[in-house]
Parts: C-alpha cells; sequence; structure tokens
C-alpha cells in the first residue's frame, strides 16, 4: 500500500504541475500530456489495490474507452470541440455518479458520513451527466439551441430536485433501500436535463465550465468515499479550476451563476429593431480589402460564426498578407466568445496565429478608438452596444468589446439574424459600420486575393 500511495502522491504532482503548464498555449501541450500520464500511472497502481478483482472487465474497459477517445479525438472538427469537450464532462459526472450507485447498491459503504459523501457526489455527478448530455445535444444541434420553456417549469424543477433531495436523505438514513437509490438516480438525472433546457446557447461556455466543476466535484467526493488519493487529488483539482473559470466567466457576462441558470436567458427577442436607429450597409469584399489594405492598425475580432466556417487558416493567410504591407494586426478576444472557454484561442493557435497578437479585453480595449479597421468575423452579442447603453437590453451591463468606438468596422456575417441572446445588435446600424455578407471562410478568402492584386 505504501508504494501505492507514493505512485499516487507523485500523480498528484503531475496533475497539478499539468494543469499549470495548461495556463500558457506555448506550455499547453506538454501540459496534457504530463496530466494524461499521471492518469496512466494512477490507473496501472489502481491495479496492485489490496482485493481487486475483475481485472479482465476493467482491461476491457479501459481498451474500449480508449479506442473510442482516440478515434473521436482524431476525427473531431475543431468547430465540433465544445461538443467533445461537454460530452467528457458528461462522461466523468456518469462515471462518478455510477461508482456512487454500485457502492450504495453493495452496501459496501461504512458510516453515514461516507454515505452522506456518497450521495452528495452521486447528485452532482447525475446531474452533470445528464446535463451536459443537453448541452451536448444543444450544440449538436439535434435539439435546438434557444431555451426551452413551459409553463410552470421553475416549480416542477424545484419540485423533482426535492424529490431528489429527499430520496437522498432515504438512502442515508436507510442505505438498504433499493427503491430509495433507484428513486434517487432517477431524480437526479431528470432534474440534470430539466435545469439545462431552459438554458440558451449564449450561455453554454458557462454551462460547460459549470458542470465540469461539477464532474471533478463528484469524483472528489467518491475519492474520499473510497479512499483512492488519486481520485480526491484530480476530483478536487478539477472541481476548484472548474468552480474558478465558471466565476470569471459568470463575470465577464456581469451576470450570476443564478441569473445563467435561472433567467431563460437566449430567448428570441419581439422587439425587432424597434428603436435602433439607422441602416445595415452591404459592402463587398473589394471595398473591405482596400479600407484594410491601407490601413494602419486592423483589429480582428473572432466568434462562433468564425469557427463554424472553419475560416482560421484562412484569417492567417489574412493577417500575414495585411503585415506584409505594414499594417498592424491584433486580435480582441472576448472571454465569452464561442461556444466554450478558450476557444477562439484554441482556433487561432491550431492556425498558427503567434500567440502575443492575441488581447484579452481588458488588455485591448482602449485601443479600439485609435484602430483604422475592426473586423468582425462571426462574434455579435459580446460586440453589441447595447450592453453599454440600452438599460431596457437583456445584455445590459455584460462588458463588451468596444467594437463601436473604431474608426470604420467590418461586419463579417452569413445574414442578417440575431444572436445566440436573440438581441438585434445595434452595431451593426452604426454609420461607421459596414455588412460584408457570407460564409467567414469564403469571405475572408476574397479578401486575401484583392490585397495580394493590390
Amino acid at each position: 500500500m505504501q508504494t501505492i500511495y507514493t505512485v499516487y502522491f507523485v500523480t498528484a504532482v503531475l496533475f497539478i504541475l499539468g494543469l499549470k503548464r495548461m495556463a500558457h498555449p506555448g506550455t499547453a501541450r506538454s501540459g496534457i500530456v504530463w496530466a494524461g500520464a499521471a492518469m496512466a500511472l494512477a490507473t496501472i497502481a489502481t491495479f496492485f489495490y489490496p482485493n481487486m478483482h475483475n481485472y479482465g472487465l476493467m482491461i476491457l474497459g479501459i481498451m474500449i474507452g480508449s479506442v473510442v477517445a482516440w478515434v473521436s479525438g482524431k476525427r473531431v472538427q475543431m468547430t465540433a470541440m465544445p461538443q467533445m469537450v461537454a460530452i467528457y464532462n458528461g462522461m466523468g459526472g456518469g462515471a462518478a455518479a455510477a461508482i456512487a450507485a454500485v457502492e450504495l447498491s453493495k452496501g459496501s459503504i461504512e458510516g453515514q458520513g461516507l454515505i452522506a459523501l456518497s450521495v452528495f457526489g452521486g447528485i452532482i455527478g447525475s446531474v452533470a451527466f445528464s446535463g451536459s448530455m443537453i448541452a451536448f445535444s444543444k450544440l449538436q444541434g439535434i435539439i435546438g439551441g434557444r431555451p426551452i420553456v413551459f409553463p410552470a417549469q421553475k416549480a416542477a424543477n424545484l419540485i423533482v430536485f426535492a424529490i431528489a433531495v429527499l430520496a437522498g436523505l432515504g438512502v442515508i438514513t436507510d442505505p438498504s433501500s433499493s427503491s430509495m437509490i433507484v428513486t434517487f438516480f432517477v431524480m437526479s438525472l431528470i432534474f440534470g436535463v430539466m435545469m439545462t433546457l431552459p438554458i440558451g446557447g449564449a450561455d453554454m461556455p458557462v454551462v460547460i465550465s459549470l458542470y465540469n466543476a461539477f464532474t471533478g466535484l463528484a469524483v472528489g467526493f467518491e475519492g474520499l468515499v473510497m479512499g483512492n488519493a488519486a481520485m480526491i487529488v484530480a476530483g478536487t483539482v478539477v472541481g476548484a479550476a472548474g468552480s474558478m473559470l465558471t466565476m470569471l466567466m459568470a463575470k465577464a457576462m456581469n451576470r450570476s451563476i443564478g441569473n445563467v441558470l435561472f433567467s431563460n436567458f437566449g430567448q428570441l427577442s419581439d422587439s425587432g429593431t424597434d428603436g435602433i436607429e439607422g441602416e445595415l450597409k452591404p459592402i463587398e469584399a473589394e471595398d473591405s480589402a482596400i479600407m484594410m489594405g491601407y490601413a494602419e492598425r486592423v483589429i480582428i475580432v473572432p466568434g462562433y460564426g468564425m469557427a463554424l466556417a472553419q475560416a482560421q487558416h484562412k484569417v492567417r493567410e489574412l493577417v500575414d498578407v495585411l503585415e506584409a504591407r505594414g499594417v498592424d494586426v491584433k486580435f480582441a478576444i472576448h472571454p465569452v466568445a464561442g461556444r466554450m472557454p478558450g476557444h477562439m484561442n484554441v482556433l487561432l493557435a491550431e492556425a498558427g496565429i503567434d500567440y502575443e497578437k492575441l488581447y484579452d479585453m481588458e488588455d485591448i480595449n482602449d485601443e479600439f478608438a485609435n484602430t483604422d479597421v475592426t473586423v468582425v468575423m462571426g462574434a455579435n452579442d459580446v460586440v453589441n452596444p447595447a450592453a453599454k447603453n440600452n438599460p431596457s437590453s437583456p445584455l445590459y451591463g455584460m462588458p463588451i468589446l468596444n467594437v463601436d468606438e473604431s474608426k470604420n468596422v467590418i461586419v463579417i456575417k452569413r445574414g442578417q439574424g440575431t444572436g445566440f441572446a436573440g438581441v438585434e445588435n445595434e452595431l451593426f446600424y452604426q454609420d461607421n459600420t459596414r455588412m460584408l455578407y457570407g460564409d467567414a471562410q469564403s469571405a475572408v478568402a476574397k479578401l486575401v486575393q484583392t490585397l495580394k492584386e493590390m
């Protein structure tokens, strides 16, 4: 046992060092390798745990999981990365819930304190699993990305949650009651579904990080129950990191976690363009290229539209052409741009764009006023001036990129629809804004071609 605990200690150190290295793109890949090596080490050590059984099933499960993860990881498109993260988060929570269900059903947990921890981990893991499956379905387009609401939904959610809690208390007081155990897990899974259905696409980055935190906490609690140090450390690290990220994401939207979960944010607005002055002014790619080619400073604001069009490599080409003409090019990244935390950073890094060109909102917002051309590429809500000047807007109070202060704005957009929040964007109607309609990849390709011919 002493050797196993020593290996678990080394595993914990590698987890922490790996997470630290993930904080910077230059070392992120090696950080993932370190964390993966730690998990492999902990898994091997677990095989030597006293009284361990079913080695054949364990090996089979590891083999199947490894093959599925390897194939899906190789095939997944960068645009589908949020879906993959969501479903993998869910699998982690589901695994923790399954451990709790098995241990409670076996009656092998001694002491009400440990049983309570197992129940707590079970409900968190179940919610993370079923909620992540709904998040995956919304992101994948299997179900609509808009909030799904029905009359008395909050009351129904509260009733389901109350039943899950009461059943959990019943399990703690009478661990031998199989009906209570089944009721507890069924209602916990249903609550995860019902809690996620009313959450719209605009809040998916926060939801993904929240369920990531849930998964970590569930694993940590089950590790305490089983006395498994590797699970405790890994779960605690993931839970802490996910919780911190969730709070930072909510802060970036100037909203509380409760508001994200229970406000049905993202329903379609019926206001249309009422109260918005001006009109949409289209521009051709050739004119946009000329405007950018003779500028001194250009800022590119990426959003999910860029990811959807898989335009990041063309964007890299655009940057190279502009810089060859002496144009200073920077990227402005909003904390909740895309559909998961860091989505834009990952895409741009994958295209080989220098990380030093990527600026966080607070570091670049003051530069927009002195920028000749800002190119908004598939972003919407994170550049909407209504968040600053329209108290009646659902976005009001959310920190945004000050794109509206630029001398000229070019918005690359597929159509005239609203963003995830269902709110019309006042930026599109400003005098200094021009709309370049079309798929981001084809639009940027035309820009590059024109710039090369200039």
